[in-house]
């Protein structure tokens, strides 16, 4: 990382620290503003957010750890989480899954060479009474076939 992109990042993070202050609390929205914009949360956005709130760094990577939806390495513009639970797996999930993975050229855990998609799996969406479900970015969809899936990224794409 260049001085000039270090100085841009240490300031992003300053400002972010003076909309939700230094306390520990702050820590979820800084590192959710920072996913936000950079679509993962580098080792040196890591070692500043620790800095300034003076927490230790192994504190700021074990929290980023414990939650999937925030990363230490770069995803692609949209996320599409698959939920991973047996309740979705009995409504052929299964199918859902190899029609995206086929659609996009990529298996779950990887994102497409143009960067525009990432695939994985995530523990449960909340929508087990309307599996299989899946999720793009923030949104949620239910009831999903792997035609409805492809029709989902036709729309993502635009």
């Amino acid at each position: 990382m260049l001085v000039e992109e270090k100085n841009a990042v240490t300031e992003e993070i300053e400002n972010l620290v003076k909309t939700y202050g230094s306390e520990r609390s702050a820590l979820m929205p800084i590192l959710q503003e920072i996913q936000k914009k950079h679509r993962h949360i580098s080792d040196y956005a890591q070692q500043e957010v620790a800095r300034l709130l003076d927490i230790h760094p192994v504190e700021v990577f074990s929290f980023i750890s414990f939650y999937s939806f925030l990363n230490t390495e770069p995803k692609g513009k949209n996320i599409i989480r698959i939920c991973r639970t047996i309740v979705c797996d009995t409504k052929n999930k299964s199918a859902v899954v190899a029609a995206i993975e086929r659609e996009l050229g990529i298996k779950v855990g990887e994102t497409t060479k143009d960067k525009k998609f990432t695939l994985e799996y995530a523990n449960c969406i909340g929508m087990c009474d309307q599996g299989p479900a899946m999720a793009v970015n923030d949104r949620v969809y239910t009831k999903v076939t792997p035609e409805k899936a492809i029709a989902i990224l036709s729309e993502v794409r635009g």
